[in-house]
């Protein structure tokens, strides 16, 4: 089963907060996030992991339905890395 958004916002309103103020609160964190990645700057939340901007060079690709070659351009990824502590509870 996946975590959805929805999940998240039922799990703070059952914290005892109204369930606008819920969204309102997992809404604002997630646009934090969502423009500090967009200035290419790292999201470290402690005890869970790191979000990180990786630039990807240019590189040659392959077409997977016709096989044809292209040039795949420079772009930007999000990675994460999870903490040692979430490591040590997944395993």
């Amino acid at each position: 089963m996946s975590l959805t958004k929805n999940n998240i916002v039922e799990n703070v309103h059952r914290l005892g907060f109204t369930k606008q103020k819920s969204v309102e609160v997992i809404e604002s964190m997630l646009e934090i996030i969502k423009s500090t990645l967009e200035k290419s700057n790292d999201v470290l939340i402690s005890g869970f992991g790191k979000f990180c901007v990786k630039n990807k060079k240019k590189r040659r690709g392959r077409n997977p339905a016709t096989g044809a070659d292209l040039m795949l351009n420079e772009r930007k990824v999000v990675t994460f890395k999870c903490s040692g502590k979430l490591r040590n509870k997944i395993n």
